[in-house]
């Protein structure tokens, strides 16, 4: 019997050659079109688009041949495209839906297949399910050849880039940027992101330098094309020795970012998200609702009281973040893997936006990044962040599982527990408005022990407890 496939956190992923074939991509294609059928998408075509992993454009074309024989037009992208190219691609040729195969963040030897709405956003989880329960067996799975499927005009391919930069230029003045003299290193990690930021600033006074610009799918001087430490900090080096203004570091699908400031000190994910706040709420000046997962900052919640606006919290990935937005209209949305989204644009990540908003929040105050970290921490007070990610025996999921489910301590490093959430893994909440999150990945099998708190001194003793109450330490 074929074994069943499962999306997780956002799309399917696999080790390519293992579950990750050309036969899986089609059935998995197989399953969407089925889908759009259902939902009466299929009239509005699709785009089908790809990164720089390994084989990716040849997994595109497979899965733009099979929707193609399932009679529904395909917008196939003429290269490697970011992922939010891809879905306000959606929304520009108002299609109904988008497949993107790519891994994002994950190691070099995965593949992925994201699936999107016809808003351009994440598919919500019941819908997921739909697609899942649609996925058939090879043998009834349909099939067009690329070149005749593009000959009779079934498959169309396209530069995703005018309607994508159109886009941008309504959301942010570029002008002030090009013009703002700032020294901008750009870590493309070897993806999606490369050429974009020369391509929308240059020809001024700020300069552009990209490290890691080339393609490589086997990520060079990284582990994986995910923004966080270790995997920064090559490019991270440069800062100083280009005398640059801010690091702009994109994932491999440029959908997440991360940042180092003037120094070359990296700024993790979470204070990224509370300065993304405070642009929108005080140097914007803009009100509405917030979202964000469980698993990134509670200094939104601080800002959402300062400015009276509400905040909305959810399970991990843009699945559960995108129809949120959608149903509230929030002004901003995001995640703890350095992912974004923003009112008035698609409700994805996107890592190249929220590059340009931070250049702009930066022109706009005249400080610069570690400054900008300064003013959040005076209104909200300082937040300290750190993630373990374990890769266990499989065999023993079901009694971390357990051993998680059974967890409730009165204190976590000396710090009452006030509360416990069970949205998404179990996550404690604690006496200083911080917290402790155990889950399990949804792209990857391995365990997440996060926390935030107030307490620098605190951090590590409480990973430590996280990892103790799921049995993985002693």
């Amino acid at each position: 019997m074929t074994k069943p496939i499962k999306f997780g956190t956002d799309g399917w992923r696999g080790r390519i050659a293992e579950e990750y074939t050309f036969d899986n991509v089609r059935r998995v294609a197989q399953g969407f079109a089925t889908f759009m059928q259902q939902q009466g998408l299929a009239e509005k075509g699709v785009i089908v688009g790809h990164d720089k992993r390994f084989q990716a454009e040849y997994f595109a074309s497979a899965a733009a041949e099979v929707m193609a024989a399932n009679g529904i037009k395909v917008w196939l992208t003429d290269g490697a495209t970011p992922t939010p190219t891809i879905s306000y691609s959606v929304v520009a040729k108002q299609a109904g839906g988008a497949i993107n195969i790519t891994a994002s963040h994950n190691p070099p030897v995965d593949c992925g297949f994201k699936v999107r709405d016809p808003g351009g956003g994440a598919i919500p989880p019941a819908d997921l399910l739909k697609i899942e329960a649609a996925i058939p067996d090879i043998g009834a799975v349909k099939r067009m050849r690329l070149g005749d499927a593009m000959t009779d005009g079934r498959i169309i391919k396209f530069d995703a880039a005018p309607d994508y930069i159109a886009q941008l230029q309504r959301l942010v003045d570029l002008e002030p940027l090009k013009e703002a003299g700032f020294n901008v290193l750009v870590d493309c990690m070897w993806g999606n992101g490369a050429g974009w930021f020369p391509r929308l600033l240059g020809g001024g006074q700020t300069q552009i330098t990209e490290v890691h610009n080339e393609r490589n799918p086997i990520f060079p001087k990284m582990t994986r094309p995910e923004p966080i430490p270790p995997n920064v900090d090559d490019g991270l080096s440069y800062v100083t020795k280009i005398g640059a203004d801010v690091a702009i570091i994109n994932d491999g699908d440029a959908d997440r970012v991360g940042f180092g400031d003037e120094h070359g000190n990296f700024m993790d994910q979470l204070r990224v998200y509370g300065l993304m706040g405070y642009y929108m709420l005080e140097v914007r000046g803009e009100r509405g609702p917030i979202v964000k997962t469980i698993s990134t900052t509670k200094m939104l919640n601080k800002l959402g009281q300062i400015y009276d606006v509400p905040v909305y919290e959810t399970g991990v990935g843009f699945k559960y973040i995108a129809p949120k937005m959608v149903e509230v209209g929030a002004m901003i949305g995001g995640e703890e893997s350095g992912g974004y989204a923003f009112r008035g644009h698609v409700p994805e990540r996107d890592g190249i936006l929220a590059g340009l908003y931070m250049l702009d929040m930066m022109a706009r105050t005249g400080k610069t990044p570690s400054q900008l970290l300064q003013a959040l921490f005076d209104l909200v007070g300082p937040h300290y962040y750190d993630r373990i990610d374990t890769a266990f025996d499989q065999a023993r999921k079901a009694e971390i599982q357990q051993n998680v489910a059974n967890a409730r301590p009165d204190s976590i490093a000396g710090l009452q527990v006030t509360d416990i959430v069970t949205i998404d893994g179990r996550q404690f909440i604690m006496e200083d408005g911080g917290w402790l999150l155990i889950r399990f990945s949804g792209t990857e099998p391995i365990i997440r022990v996060y926390c935030e708190t107030t307490h620098e001194d605190k951090v590590d003793d409480i990973l430590d407890a996280g990892m103790r109450l799921a049995g993985l330490r002693n």
